[in-house]
């Protein structure tokens, strides 16, 4: 999501060169990326679909990148005008995919990514639509992203009724400080054979060493993230003598972590330079022993699984 408004696109293509010769071969976007914060409302609806149009641009400079990696794109946000130009309609997601296969220039997106939860339409109206779609061969799997535990239930029980493959993949908001997930929605990924993506591994950078980069960089944090430290100094300072300790990058440690949890598939690194895509490769080599873990757990302690988290 960082290609475009943060990463330009020359280097935006260097680092998916780079990931893709260090054996990472997996890309995940969406098709409401692109958009600077900073610009105009009108501009701001232009600009959605830069970063999957950036991808597709890299990807057209060698095809034989394409049958190298694992593609996903996003469908929910909005964008149109019109009042089916966004949520999960049969209608929207047909345009969506057909969207973003034109701007990604491929033929077929390999996990096609409900980007949130629409209460509004039924999961009869969405598999219908999905199924058209891979029968169609415009998307191999689909995925989901920010859905609650019991949402991945009644999608699951929905495409066995249909005799469908169903959901193979969540993509969930899941690093040290925030381990909501592991009440119901990582149980629930683990029993239907679900993998899970975990996004934000540094929590918005609060995970990254942000005591250790001083006081500019908790100034110039998201509001977010100086929500997170106002609330989490303590905790932080901890973690980050234990990475000190530990002779390894916080960053490092953080997306190690994830990696260490049973049923995650791989981290969501949210890439803007080089130096991001190395943290995440050396993540991929580091072992944590069981104490390390253990210490880990002590300093950003996790809810436990329901119901057993909160009733006897």
């Amino acid at each position: 999501m960082n290609f475009g408004p943060v990463t330009p696109e020359p280097d935006a293509h260097t680092v998916m060169s780079a990931a893709l010769d260090a054996g990472v071969n997996l890309l995940d976007t969406a098709d409401v990326y692109g958009a600077d914060a900073n610009r105009t409302v009108s501009d701001h609806s232009e600009a959605k679909g830069e970063t999957e149009r950036i991808i597709g641009r890299w990807l057209a400079r060698d095809p034989g990148r394409r049958d190298r990696i694992v593609l996903v794109t996003k469908a929910y946000g909005r964008m149109g005008e019109g009042a089916n130009d966004m949520y999960l309609s049969a209608r929207h997601l047909r345009r969506a995919c057909e969207a973003s296969l034109q701007r990604l220039q491929t033929d077929v997106l390999d996990v096609f990514m409900l980007h949130h939860v629409d209460r509004a339409t039924s999961w009869d109206e969405i598999w219908e639509v999905l199924d058209d779609l891979r029968r169609e061969g415009k998307i191999r799997y689909a995925g989901t992203s920010n859905f609650a535990g019991w949402h991945l239930t009644r999608g699951q029980e929905a495409a066995l009724r249909r005799n469908l493959l169903g959901i193979v993949v969540e993509e969930s908001i899941y690093n040290l400080m925030e381990r909501t997930v592991e009440l119901e929605v990582l149980p629930a990924c683990r029993a239907y054979g679900i993998g899970l993506m975990p996004y934000s591994p540094l929590n918005s950078g609060l995970l990254g060493g942000v005591l250790s980069k001083g006081e500019t960089a908790a100034r110039t944090a998201s509001k977010r993230a100086a929500d997170g430290l106002s609330h989490s100094r303590q905790q932080l300072e901890r973690y980050e003598q234990f990475c000190r300790d530990l002779g390894r990058a916080p960053a490092v440690v953080a997306q190690s972590w994830l990696l260490h949890q049973p049923g995650v598939t791989a981290p969501v690194v949210g890439v803007r330079t080089m130096r991001h895509l190395q943290d995440g490769l050396q993540a991929a080599g580091l072992s944590l022993s069981e104490s390390e873990l253990a210490e880990l757990d002590a300093i950003f302690p996790g809810p436990g699984a329901a119901p057993e988290a909160y009733a006897w």
